[in-house]
C-alpha cells in the first residue's frame, strides 16, 4: 500500500507517517517497505488518472503487509494504537490456537500408537484361536 493511503487509514498526515518511518528506519527492511522509482510512479499516476501538476514532491513509499503492521507500532495516532493492540490480541489468539491444535495432534498420535499396538495384540489372539 502507498504511504498516502496508509496515512489516511491511520489518521495521520503522509509527511508525519514518513517522518516516523525515517526515525525508525531499522524497523523497515526491504521486505517491509520500498520507494517507487520515478518510472514506476509515472506509470502508477497514469493508471489512476492523477493530474500531473501539484501533488507529491517526493516519490511515495510502498509498504508490504509486514510494513503495514510495523507502522501500527511506530505511529502514535489513536487509530494506530488501537490497530497495534488488536494485532497483538490476534497474534495471541493464533498462538493459543496453534498450541491447542498441537496438543490435539499429540493426543491423536498417541491414540494411533495405541491402536496399532491393539491391532498387533488382536492378530495374536486370532492366531491363538486358530
Amino acid at each position: 500500500m502507498l504511504d498516502s493511503d496508509l496515512a489516511e487509514l491511520y489518521g495521520v498526515e503522509t509527511r508525519r507517517l514518513n517522518e516516523q518511518v525515517k526515525r525508525n528506519i531499522d524497523r523497515f527492511p526491504e521486505d517491509f517497505m520500498f520507494q517507487l522509482t520515478e518510472s514506476e510512479f509515472k506509470n502508477l499516476k497514469s493508471q489512476i488518472a492523477t493530474s500531473s501538476w501539484g501533488g507529491r514532491r517526493k516519490l511515495p513509499f510502498v509498504f508490504t503487509e509486514h510494513g503495514v503492521l510495523m507502522l501500527s507500532s511506530v505511529l502514535n495516532s489513536d487509530l494506530a494504537i488501537k490497530v497495534n493492540i488488536q494485532i497483538m490480541r490476534v497474534y495471541t489468539k493464533i498462538r493459543n490456537m496453534l498450541a491447542t491444535h498441537k496438543d490435539l495432534l499429540l493426543k491423536f498420535e498417541q491414540f494411533e500408537t495405541k491402536l496399532a499396538d491393539h491391532d498387533v495384540k488382536i492378530m495374536l489372539i486370532l492366531d491363538y484361536i486358530k
